[in-house]
């Protein structure tokens, strides 16, 4: 397993190809620490943050916005539109195009939505999802299903998705998604495996997913990671974050 500082910085191969990094994190609202949250962000160097329990009410586009520029970030999409997921980005990335989907209401339960991208690195071109999906058993498989349709209607030739899928890898939503797509920390595992609790890591129900094109150099989470000190991540949310370095192939 490659060690805490070795995970591969963001950078354009000599073939076109692209290594970006993902970060995809529960910021519960923004209801907690969030300079310590900005830190570790920052720290993490993303090119791409998927984002779940972001800001989707009063005021909520100017608090999205104020993390962004904290963390060296710009909003992508999503937020109040996408009922939680949001997506950030790095200048790094070209935008094609973005779209917030509103997922089916279960009478009783919480909205639940997607935020979607398309964009490119140079000649590598991606489509990005984040998601939280419900607390019930039910709804969230559902919901998993929904995820793959909305990825493969992103029409990008490679896509990542990521977020708080309120389920370990041997439920039945996890394993819809699993079943078509690399779940990046079972492929190639780096860094700490459980993302809740920050104070008492004992399960991994956070997780960055890509279809089989794209190279998995590592993926887990960043606890001990230079600049991500133990504790910003106890005060930054009641999540654990994600991160991946991919490797992107050119497109034709």
């Amino acid at each position: 397993m490659p060690s805490l500082d070795n995970l591969p910085d963001s950078r354009t191969e000599p073939d076109g190809s692209a290594v970006v990094r993902v970060l995809s994190y529960n910021i519960r609202s923004l209801r907690d620490d969030t300079d310590a949250l900005a830190r570790v962000i920052t720290a993490c160097a993303p090119d791409l943050v998927l984002l779940q329990e972001a800001p989707r009410f009063f005021r909520w586009r100017k608090k999205l916005a104020r993390l962004a520029a904290a963390s060296g970030q710009v909003i992508l999409s999503g937020g109040g539109t996408a009922a939680g997921p949001a997506l950030l980005c790095s200048l790094r990335a070209t935008v094609e195009r973005t779209e917030d989907v509103l997922l089916p209401l279960t009478p009783g339960l919480h909205r639940r939505g997607l935020a979607t991208a398309v964009v490119r690195f140079g000649k590598a071109r991606v489509g990005v999802l984040s998601c939280h999906l419900s607390l019930q058993k039910d709804e969230r498989y559902e919901q998993g299903g929904l995820l793959l349709d909305r990825l493969a209607g992103l029409g990008a030739p490679h896509v990542i998705a990521g977020g708080d899928l309120n389920e370990r890898p041997d439920g039945p939503a996890f394993r819809r998604i699993a079943k078509d797509l690399q779940d990046c920390w079972a492929t190639a595992p780096w860094g700490g495996e459980h993302t809740s609790t920050p104070a008492d890591p004992h399960q991994r129900i956070d997780a960055i997913f890509a279809t089989p094109g794209v190279e998995v150099l590592g993926c887990g989470v960043p606890r001990g990671l230079p600049g991500v000190t133990e504790g910003d991540l106890r005060a930054a949310t009641d999540h654990l974050p994600v991160l991946a370095a991919l490797r992107i192939p050119a497109g034709a």
